[in-house]
């Protein structure tokens, strides 16, 4: 597989957000998982040891469920293993804004 340096760090760059493993992003992108190691063994060795990201919080106010809410459940599972469980019908706008906040921060 041919590309150019910055098609190699844009895939590189693709590959720290998705938090897959290295084999499975390889297979992904229909590449050689030696080839994605190298790539990465290079890459870390020549990346500058800045300070790690700082995580973010974000605040979450849940209002409290009415009787006929009280049911209703929904569980959201992502590749990455996330997992969101949303318990009542009021919380789904909370939890569409909690995952686009999340996105952008990535």
């Amino acid at each position: 597989m041919r590309v150019s340096k910055e098609q190699r760090r844009i895939i590189l760059a693709e590959f720290e957000r998705s938090r897959m493993s290295a084999v499975r992003f390889a297979r992904r992108m229909g590449m050689k998982y030696s080839t994605l190691a190298g790539w990465l063994q290079r890459y870390r060795r020549t990346k500058p040891k800045g300070r790690a990201r700082a995580v973010r919080l974000f605040e979450a106010v849940v209002a409290e469920a009415h009787d006929e809410d009280r049911n209703t459940s929904l569980a959201l599972h992502l590749p990455d293993g996330t997992r969101m469980e949303i318990n009542n019908t009021r919380q789904a706008g909370l939890a569409a804004d909690l995952l686009r906040a999340l996105t952008k921060s990535c």
